[in-house]
């Protein structure tokens, strides 16, 4: 089973509050996100390959290591996995973006693609896909496969918030995909919404119903 990883820095425990907290608005609601992301990064990236190079310091020349050139994306769900991206692309500029989009068909409930484009190379990336929230599992097991389905093998599943049950779908689904999670909530409702959880993380980036 990919491994979960639950992250209790107290910086992003004190945000996660934040977010959860009804009164807090649409600008400060996609501020906060944007920096989760960029916090959840540093766990993410925790064994990236390094190299050391010579560098010349004003005192003296010195062995440096750097990141050995391996190649990452990212690759949000539409859309609020748009909020996620410029907290990444900050710790690593130089990461392709790719973008999925996926809608839940109302007769059978299921998600439906309605567009996918990864970088070029995409398969020779580490691809980090982001998501607020991870509720039913269904979104992300469907975009994940649709990943895969393009040459893609090396995955990371980040997300803000998880349910029990969403975290169990998509380990079943994905058992190589890595998931890095702020919070581990209780459980899903019987609408579909996790509890606690912060209600429509879409809804409440861009301040639509």
């Amino acid at each position: 089973m990919g491994q979960v990883h639950v992250m209790d820095h107290p910086l992003i425990q004190h945000k996660i509050g934040i977010l959860r907290n009804k009164e807090t608005g649409s600008k400060e609601f996609r501020e906060i996100v944007e920096e989760l992301a960029m916090l959840m990064s540093f766990e993410a990236t925790r064994d990236l390959a390094l190299e050391e190079v010579e560098v010349e310091t004003p005192v003296a020349k010195t062995k440096v290591k750097v990141i050995a050139g391996k190649k990452l994306g990212i690759v949000p769900i539409l859309r609020a996995g748009l909020g996620m991206v410029d907290g990444m692309l900050r710790l690593v500029p130089a990461a392709k973006v790719g973008h999925v989009g996926l809608y839940r068909d109302p007769e059978t409930l299921q998600p439906v693609e309605y567009y996918c484009k990864l970088p070029y190379d995409a398969s020779e990336r580490d691809i980090f896909v982001l998501d607020p929230m991870l509720a039913t599992g269904g979104s992300a097991v469907a975009a994940i496969q649709y990943i895969k389905d393009r040459g893609v093998q090396r995955i990371r599943f980040l997300c803000l918030i998880a349910a029990p049950e969403g975290v169990k779908k998509l380990q079943e689904a994905h058992p190589d995909v890595e998931i890095y999670v702020a919070a581990l909530d209780e459980r899903l409702n019987e609408h579909g919404y996790i509890v606690p959880g912060l209600g429509d993380a879409g809804d409440r980036l861009y301040g639509t119903k």
